[in-house]
């Protein structure tokens, strides 16, 4: 959980668009993890795995109802700023959070297909056939979700004035 705790928490919150989803979803996905880790063939995929259980409830969190879909968390907007450390200068500092919290909030605006492949993609450095597989999805799919995603990011950054 130390180790892979803040990368699950960080892309199930990409993927949710809220702190406390985010964090049901990875708390799940250690309880997940726990019962069926003699499934696992090769340890040295713990971390695919673990994305792929995280993904898997990120969906099936999406699929659900919830009262929160009517009353959205308040804290969403601030957790990213929580997310980023701090040893450089003040000024620094504001200028990287501040264009990192645009575009998780770009990235958070696009529809959940689109956000799934461009955090695997960017954030988990996988490439088209690993994201594929964990989405059981085909290639050209997934390679049209990106350039999908990339483009209305690209428009929804532009439109904002924060990409030239």
């Amino acid at each position: 959980m130390d180790r892979y705790g803040d990368m699950l928490l960080r892309t199930a919150w990409l993927l949710l668009k809220d702190q406390q989803s985010a964090e049901e979803a990875v708390q799940d996905t250690f309880v997940q993890a726990y019962a069926k880790i003699s499934q696992l063939q090769e340890p040295d995929r713990l971390q695919a795995w673990l994305i792929s259980i995280t993904v898997s409830r990120c969906r099936m969190k999406t699929r659900t109802w919830s009262w929160r879909s009517i009353f959205p968390s308040a804290e969403s907007g601030s957790w990213a700023e929580e997310m980023a450390g701090a040893t450089a200068g003040a000024e620094e500092l504001f200028m990287v959070e501040w264009n990192n919290v645009r575009l998780a909030e770009a990235v958070r605006s696009l529809d959940y297909i689109y956000r799934e492949c461009l955090t695997l993609y960017y954030f988990h450095e996988m490439n088209i056939r690993e994201i594929a597989v964990q989405l059981a999805a085909p290639e050209n799919t997934v390679k049209s979700r990106l350039a999908r995603g990339r483009m209305l990011l690209k428009q929804r950054l532009e439109k904002e004035g924060h990409f030239e």
